[in-house]
């Protein structure tokens, strides 16, 4: 079946993280599948390959990747010339403040790097999420997104992870997104995301968001909503509502600020958005 061009609402969501925790797929495998679903009528559904930049030389130069940086601000620039040595097509970089003492001051050092590397030929085009710690806004917290923002770089939440404690709770990723609307800049998430409604894990008893969840609580705060307003949509499990909800929403509006996420499964997503009748696969 040829690839078909998705809703807007669902296209390149997801970001193809097989080779991170909890997949831990290895890497060959996911480089494989990852090219196997080219043909496949959701293709369109995947947008890069996420990968580190320890790691990056061991995947093909025929594969898209978004690269998350494994040291500071200073491994910037050997990130674009790399990926610019081995041919990739580098869509993303990803890197996550490391000095929590100084959140606005490690942002400003990563866009000077970012700066630095654009002169010396990393593409306009590579979109650059820098990862603040997780924890509520605090005034530190927002000083960091306000570089993210004159940078006119986006920003990255983690919503999940292999411990409890990386689950952060729906009035924390409201603040998130409202302070991501409040500043005109878009964000991705990754981690927690591979299902479409909040739900408790029951192999690890770990509450998870949803992806359907995300982006309906983004379009609650575009449209107005409050903090409460919006964590209420983040805290609902009940697959109708969220259903309903979608069906009289812009959901491909609400994309221009939660353009993807990154999730260790690719099956999960699309099985769950064809389950929730919110896509369906053409008839061959």
């Amino acid at each position: 079946m040829s690839p078909a061009n998705l809703p807007a609402a669902w296209s390149g969501l997801v970001d193809d993280a097989a080779v991170f925790p909890p997949g831990d797929v290895p890497l060959p495998d996911a480089v494989d599948a990852f090219r196997s679903r080219r043909d496949e009528w959701y293709a369109d559904l995947v947008g890069s390959f996420v990968v580190t930049d320890t790691r990056l030389p061991e995947v093909p130069q025929d594969i898209p990747v978004t690269v998350v940086v494994t040291g500071g601000a200073g491994a910037v620039a050997g990130v674009a010339t790399l990926a610019g040595r081995l041919g990739h097509r580098l869509t993303g970089i990803e890197i996550a403040v490391r000095d929590l003492d100084d959140i606005a001051g490690n942002v400003r050092r990563i866009n000077a790097a970012v700066y630095a590397a654009r002169a010396e030929g990393l593409p306009e085009e590579t979109e650059i999420h820098v990862e603040l710690p997780q924890v509520g806004p605090t005034a530190s917290w927002l000083a960091g997104a306000d570089a993210v923002a004159e940078a006119e770089a986006h920003l990255k939440f983690r919503t999940g992870g292999v411990e409890a404690h990386l689950f952060p709770d729906a009035a924390t990723v409201a603040a998130w997104i409202d302070a991501a609307l409040d500043r005109e800049t878009s964000y991705k998430c990754t981690a927690g995301l591979h299902h479409a409604v909040r739900h408790r894990d029951h192999e690890t008893g770990f509450e998870h968001h949803g992806f359907l969840n995300v982006l309906l609580a983004t379009r609650r705060a575009f449209d107005g909503g409050t903090v409460a307003e919006v964590a209420e949509v983040l805290d609902d499990h009940y697959t109708n509502d969220m259903v309903a909800l979608a069906r009289t929403s812009d959901l491909a509006g609400a994309r221009r600020w939660f353009t993807s996420f990154g999730s260790c499964s690719v099956s999960d997503p699309l099985d769950d958005l064809l389950a929730l009748g919110l896509l369906e696969a053409p008839h061959a």
